[in-house]
């Protein structure tokens, strides 16, 4: 299996949208299955209704998956492995206070030294501990071996025992903390491969060193995705959504970051044919909302007609087309929703044009059909007789709403039909 783990406080953003695309990818890849975990331990800053919320983003992405889970339903399990790990000596109970933790960590930054517990509370005799009713954590005791990651990404790595230390596995009010839970849902699900951003590379010689601890052999492998840089780095996906970028759009956009694929332009299901791990950049990516913007144009631009007009509030091909036209000047639904709205609302006209603009949409409303646009124009301008710049401008004002833009002539090709609705 490969697995998703999202946290429900807070918004999908692009980097986590970038880590559920590559796993669901990669699970296609290897005919195994993809689990989507929603971490929901911090019971006090979960946001009700998030996990929904991401569960319908991956859907609306085309991401599909084996099943759901949720740590909070694995509770038991990290109660009971962590008292066997107890009763195994392979973890041990801590009484040092959060202060007297706090004075080491200053020491050592005053020593200019690299904090690590001192296992001060490893070897404490039985009676100090069962008799004990001070507050206590669990932790887990360091390796004495080093611990070999294997990277798709980053290449195998060596993490020393002089550099890793014995962490909390379970809180003083009992919880699980996120490397305990994560090292064991990995290992309850089967997990063969966690990819991932680069911030959690220091998690899996954690991780790692749990599953050896509970005698769990299979070695999972990991990649760690580079990090995505710049003020767009933590968009919503429901903001981007929102403004008017495809899903397909998008997914596109985070598969071609540091990557290399056969064409810049392509579909989810088309990268199952040519994506590879080793190929990702080990460097760091910008996110260019400025490039996402011309990709999210050329996947509306290959829409079918009809299925485009649906995107700005229409079922009608012509205005699937004169969408299309629009594109020259907008590149997401939301920006070509207000181009399109602008034509079919009322318009703003200025004061000294208002008799000559209501003369005009008398006239266009009593006109006859014209197929052509120099057709109705000529017609228009006889029967208003108003001198050729004003004609122009307040024709286009009156089909547009807007003062400038394409030719009015391709504008009036979809909109003829509708001539009648748009100057009322």
């Amino acid at each position: 299996m490969l697995r998703f783990a999202s946290s429900p406080t807070r918004d999908m953003n692009i980097g986590d949208l970038r880590v559920a695309l590559f796993n669901y990818i990669v699970s296609k890849q290897r005919d195994e299955g993809l689990i989507i975990r929603i971490e929901d331990l911090d019971k006090e800053r979960n946001i009700e209704g998030k996990d929904e919320e991401t569960i319908g983003i991956l859907k609306l992405l085309g991401i599909d998956y084996s099943h759901v889970v949720y740590q909070s339903q694995n509770f038991r399990f990290y109660v009971a492995m962590a008292l066997q790990l107890l009763h195994e000596a392979k973890a041990f109970n801590c009484f040092c206070s959060p202060e007297w933790l706090e004075k080491k960590r200053e020491e050592a930054k005053n020593n200019k030294e690299t904090y690590r517990y001192d296992d001060a509370c490893a070897n404490l005799p039985a009676e100090l501990v069962i008799d004990n009713e001070n507050p206590f954590t669990v932790r887990i005791k360091k390796s004495e071996t080093p611990i070999i990651i294997k990277d798709h990404i980053k290449g195998e790595i060596t993490f020393k025992p002089e550099d890793m230390e014995s962490f909390i596995i379970m809180n003083e009010n009992k919880t699980p903390t996120y490397n305990f839970a994560c090292g064991i849902d990995d290992m309850l699900g089967d997990i063969s491969l966690v990819i991932r951003d680069e911030g959690q590379m220091n998690d899996a010689p954690k991780e790692d060193m749990i599953r050896t601890s509970l005698g769990y052999e299979k070695k999972i492998e990991y990649a760690h995705l580079p990090a995505i840089l710049g003020e767009n780095n933590a968009l919503s996906v429901k903001w981007l959504l929102e403004e008017g970028y495809l899903p397909s759009a998008i997914a596109n956009y985070l598969i071609l970051m540091g990557n290399k694929p056969p064409k810049e332009i392509f579909h989810l299901v088309d990268a199952i044919e040519w994506f590879d791990l080793k190929n990702i950049s080990k460097e760091s990516e910008y996110f260019d909302i400025d490039k996402l913007r011309d990709i999210n144009k050329e996947h509306l631009r290959a829409l079918d007609t009809k299925e485009f007009s649906r995107y700005v509030g229409f079922a009608d091909a012509d205005i699937g087309e004169l969408a299309r036209v629009y594109l020259e000047e907008a590149s997401t639904t939301k920006e070509l929703k207000s181009k399109i709205g602008a034509i079919f609302a009322k318009k703003e006209v200025p004061k000294e044009f208002a008799e000559a603009v209501k003369t005009m949409s008398e006239i266009i409303k009593n006109a006859p059909y014209f197929e052509e646009f120099d057709d109705f124009k000529n017609y228009i301008m006889k029967e208003s007789r108003l001198n050729d710049k004003i004609f122009s401008k307040l024709l286009r004002l009156l089909l547009t709403g807007a003062e400038d833009g394409p030719d009015i002539s391709l504008v009036y090709k979809y909109i003829k039909n509708y001539i009648g609705e748009i100057v009322k």
